[in-house]
């Protein structure tokens, strides 16, 4: 809330988000009183020094190991055995970048698409969604989507999204959703700022107004689009505090849970066997 005075916010969830992240950052030297809690309830105050390290969030609190890089993106497998890709991003060439990633992660039972703080950028969406269309199939359960690339996915797909996923992150995890081809978790909704802009100047020439001019993909959200409410995902996890003291990422784990057993009454994409 006292962030919300001097920065803009779209919704609830972006502003927790970035008091969490970035709002924990300042001057290296500076102090930083917290409170601590251990997983067995018991409480400790302590005041911690800053240091100069970077503190924009990387997505995931414990991601897979050995992941290999394409880009910004990162793919490998999870320690059960399905694909999974991180989407830090989401630049112009995105969709020639997944063609590498899904000759990389080969023949699995199902893909982690995970989305966690990425920032957007811009991108062919139904290129990119072409990706995980059956070669020679073209998916229609709101938009037409061709298949597209070498070596499309076409198992089932489970989306892990949080608040940190603005603007063409948004669009890109969300068609998953909306269009029928992914269940989709999250911590929370994304952060829902996903416009189109225009600036206005001022007559006298000293300020210009920088707004909104409508949601995109309005179709997302039952016809409200995506700015101010974010895309919404199937099922709300919130970080287990004793999974992260064992080092395990509650939202990988239980996106592993769901593919070993697929929620497909609440997919309409149903894969090729």
């Amino acid at each position: 809330e006292e962030l919300a005075d001097t920065a803009s916010f779209s919704t609830p969830q972006q502003a927790s988000y970035f008091a969490c992240h970035w709002g924990l950052a300042g001057e290296a030297g500076s102090p930083l009183k917290v409170e601590l809690r251990s997983p067995d309830g018991k409480t400790k105050k302590a005041t911690l020094t800053r240091n100069e390290g970077g503190f924009v969030p990387r997505g995931p609190a414990f991601p897979p190991e050995g992941l290999k890089t394409i880009g910004r993106q990162s793919y490998g497998r999870t320690a059960k055995g399905f694909a999974y890709v991180h989407i830090r991003d989401t630049p112009s060439d995105l969709p020639a970048q997944v063609d590498g990633i899904l000759a990389g992660v080969g023949d699995a039972p199902g893909l982690v698409l995970d989305f966690r703080a990425n920032g957007g950028g811009a991108f062919d969406h139904e290129a990119f969604l072409g990706r995980f269309v059956p070669k020679g199939k073209t998916m229609s359960f709101t938009n037409p989507y061709p298949s597209a690339g070498e070596n499309p996915f076409t198992g089932p797909v489970l989306v892990i999204v949080d608040a940190g996923v603005r603007s063409a992150g948004e669009t890109g995890s969300g068609i998953f959703k909306e269009d029928g081809r992914a269940y989709m978790i999250g911590e929370s909704a994304t952060a829902g700022m996903s416009s189109s802009k225009e600036t206005l100047e001022l007559p006298s020439g000293l300020f210009s107004i920088f707004f909104s001019v409508h949601s995109n993909k309005a179709r997302f959200n039952g016809g409200r689009g995506v700015e101010g409410i974010g895309v919404v995902p199937h099922e709300l996890v919130p970080y287990d505090p004793k999974d992260l003291d064992q080092g395990v990422d509650t939202l990988i784990r239980r996106a592993e849970e769901l593919l070993a057993r697929f929620p497909q009454d609440r997919v309409p994409y149903k894969p090729p066997r």
